[in-house]
């Protein structure tokens, strides 16, 4: 089973990236964006309590994200894999990630970490914002934040798999499809 934990800050090309990666690898994608999204959407509990957090541009805590990922990952039989994408986003997420997944008898096959330079995500969340309309990408303040919270507190899991074994670089600038490009390399090399 090919499972990708594909990491970047705000506005790295994630969720675009994640698409072309599904198409050719067959996997299944799981946003913890879209998941909160649609628990937010459906007003449920658990959504409630993530909007009052990503509102501020905080992180949601990781009880209430690893329960949420867990319900997704058990509702699909037989899957070639998952891309995990924005998640985890702590240490304790990644052991906890790790601990699930080796349950199903499986495990993480590679992180592969978009890096971008700050100045072009704030370029990037705007526009994007401009586009969908989301309501976290338009505030510069709300950015700044979810920025400074993804330098010090998301940052740190690459070293998490660094000492796996199991991190690769990715040069997130270029266009789309250079960035898919070194991305595939970086898979079809595992």
């Amino acid at each position: 089973m090919l499972n990708i934990v594909l990491f970047g800050p705000p506005g790295a090309g994630k969720g675009t990236q994640s698409e072309r990666l599904i198409e050719k690898y067959g996997l299944v994608h799981l946003s913890t964006g879209d998941i909160f999204r649609a628990n937010i959407k459906g007003e449920t509990a658990l959504g409630t309590l993530a909007k009052s957090y990503m509102d501020q541009g905080q992180l949601v805590p990781d009880s209430v994200t690893i329960d949420m990922l867990r319900s997704e990952v058990v509702k699909h039989e037989s899957p070639r894999g998952f891309i995990f994408d924005g998640f985890p986003r702590t240490n304790a997420q990644a052991e906890a990630l790790d601990t699930f997944l080796n349950e199903l008898g499986t495990g993480i096959s590679v992180m592969l970490a978009l890096e971008v330079e700050e100045s072009e995500l704030k370029t990037r969340l705007l526009k994007r914002a401009e586009v969908s309309g989301r309501a976290d990408d338009a505030n510069p303040e709300v950015i700044q934040n979810r920025i400074n919270v993804y330098n010090q507190e998301t940052a740190p899991v690459k070293s998490f798999y660094q000492a796996q074994n199991k991190f690769i670089s990715i040069n997130g600038i270029g266009s789309i499809d250079e960035i898919t490009n070194r991305l595939f390399q970086a898979i079809d090399s595992i």
